[in-house]
């Protein structure tokens, strides 16, 4: 999108100029279309945003998911072109090629494939994000052929397995991590994951056999097996781009992997390398800042549960929980806090292990246990150093809690996480770690618990006729709910690779400490009195949350079970 159209949406108040500002300064050091950017700091609709280019230049307006682009279509467009100019071909009609761009301004490019397809050109507009969904989508090979070419001369003979008592020979293993063939693999396993929008890669050898597998919006997917063979240059190469040591194979090491992907956008792999009886098991963790939501509007709260938030974020000192398992969204949840949060009056400083994303105005530490800089020790120094806001990544044992609670009663707000099951356990958890009864009821402002819920796709979502009434009234839903109750799942579709799922959900629990609340901890009450006290005051469960979210038709029975519990006691 060009600068004048950013002009007229600040004209037609559709866009505030400090909002175009800050848009036009992210674009310029992320690399990427100011439009895509206004849209990505949650500015304006992806959808309103075309609507009002469409208009303006007088141009038609599609939705790229609607439409099937045949393979001749596509073939008259190269993908480096495609990407170049962010234009994807739609259809053709006589001498006529009907072309999807976000910048119908845009006279060079419409010039260039003019020239380059003979055809005469008409533009629609599109977005700038389906745009991108859809070059990566029509224009991949696919993941079988891929394989075959990568394997392609390929002579495995060259590798061999070595046994434990055998010495390690580090230049062999270097040599066959640099083989063509392998270094096309490994970059094929990671753009894949990539396209794929999946959140990790697991690289596992057995005794047998060797597979890769995806987390794709929560759950692992199979997606190749490589030839058994291969086992150790694959991990060597891995090991070789996160700057390990690949003669060490008996101790499990951490690197990190940063690729650069074009347009200014750089993709973080967090790679855990662990020994396994059979080999080494890799697990990458894929860490894509242009994807990280710091909209605390967009997560997932429902508006009194990010009332009672903010709400609490907001208090001049105390300390806000966040719960759950690894993976269930905490450090998204924080560093939307923190954002909300980082103001040029505030000294904000985070310990986390490790440090995932960057976030400017904030001071990040990463931990270093080997030389005893954990999360106590960084604490200690934060508070010489002046703090308004803590970010402490987990308070794991007695000492860190102790100096976060320390922290949270002389001025200073502390946000943290915690792992249990839910907000009324991690009351139980600070003081099975020691910390007094009257220390917490004083120090906590709010705790909450989360959970990731995969979503229905929307391109084929329809209603799910194998729920029966035995199944919702299990869940929880009232007799009244179950009457107007219609069912949802996905069909299975391309864009959602026949899952019936595309993306995540984050589910809420919201605990604030009421002063009821507060008298319950100081009387030593167990965590489903707290909970019974909690539920009176108002608040929403996990398994509430989810109900609510399966009646708005946004996922599943099933994921509703597989991501709460019932609220019975």
């Amino acid at each position: 999108m060009n600068e004048r159209i950013g002009e007229l949406l600040v004209k037609e108040n559709l866009l505030s100029s400090e909002q175009l500002l800050k848009a036009r300064e992210e674009a310029a050091t992320k690399g990427r279309r100011l439009g895509a950017q206004i849209t990505a700091l949650g500015f304006m609709d992806e959808n309103e945003l075309t609507e009002f280019v469409a208009k303006q230049y007088g141009v038609p307006s599609i939705n790229l998911d609607d439409f099937q682009i045949e393979p001749e279509v596509l073939a008259l467009i190269p993908e480096e072109v495609a990407n170049k100019h962010s234009v994807v071909p739609v259809n053709r009609a006589g001498s006529t090629l009907i072309l999807a761009t976000a910048d119908p301004s845009n006279i060079f490019a419409l010039d260039d494939i003019k020239f380059l397809t003979g055809y005469n050109i008409q533009p629609v507009v599109a977005s700038e994000d389906a745009i991108r969904a859809a070059i990566e989508m029509y224009y991949a090979e696919p993941e079988e052929d891929l394989l075959d070419d990568v394997m392609a001369g390929f002579d495995d003979e060259g590798i061999d397995f070595v046994s434990g008592d055998e010495e390690e020979d580090t230049a062999g293993l270097a040599r066959e991590a640099e083989d063509a063939p392998v270094v096309k693999l490994v970059n094929l396993i990671l753009t894949d994951a990539i396209k794929k929008n999946a959140s990790d890669i697991h690289i596992e050898p057995y005794e047998k056999s060797f597979r890769v597998r995806y987390r794709i919006d929560g759950v692992l997917y199979e997606v190749m097996k490589p030839p058994l063979k291969l086992k150790n240059a694959l991990t060597s190469r891995v090991k070789i781009m996160s700057e390990l040591d690949i003669a060490e194979r008996r101790l499990p090491q951490d690197g990190r992997i940063k690729l650069k992907m074009g347009k200014g956008r750089e993709m973080d792999f967090r790679v855990s390398v662990l020994p396994t009886l059979f080999g080494e098991k890799i697990v990458l963790r894929l860490l894509d800042k242009s994807n990280l939501q710091l909209d605390m509007t967009k997560l997932g709260f429902e508006q009194p549960q990010l009332d009672d938030f903010k709400d609490c974020i907001h208090q001049p000192f105390g300390m806000v929980l966040v719960t759950g398992p690894t993976g269930s969204g905490k450090t998204t949840t924080l560093y939307s806090a923190l954002s909300e949060l980082n103001q040029t009056s505030e000294n904000l400083s985070t310990a986390e292990d490790p440090v995932e994303f960057n976030l400017g105005g904030i001071n990040q530490v990463q931990m270093h246990e080997d030389i005893g800089l954990n999360f106590a020790a960084a604490l200690r120094s934060f508070l010489r150093q002046d703090p308004d806001i803590i970010m402490v990544g987990e308070i794991r044992d007695f000492e860190t809690a102790e100096i976060s609670v320390k922290a949270a009663l002389t001025g200073h707000m502390v946000l943290s996480t915690l792992h249990t099951n839910d907000a009324p356990s991690t009351i139980n958890r600070l003081l099975n770690m020691g910390i007094e009864p009257f220390l917490v009821s004083s120090a906590v402002n709010c705790i909450v618990a989360q959970r990731l819920a995969r979503r229905i796709c929307s391109e084929c979502v329809g209603d799910d006729p194998d729920v029966d009434m035995e199944q919702v009234t299990n869940a929880g839903l009232s007799e009244d709910e179950i009457k107007s109750f219609q069912a949802k799942k996905g069909q299975g579709c391309g864009l959602c690779s026949d899952t019936g799922f595309k993306g995540r959900v984050a589910i809420y629990e919201v605990m604030v400490m009421t002063d009821s609340l507060k008298e319950f901890v100081l009387n030593g009450a167990s965590g489903a009195e707290i909970k019974r006290e909690a539920i009176r005051g108002g608040m929403v469960t996990l398994r509430r949350s989810a109900l609510n979210m399966m009646l708005d038709g946004v996922t599943t029975i099933s994921e509703v079970y597989r991501v709460s519990t019932s609220d019975s006691a």
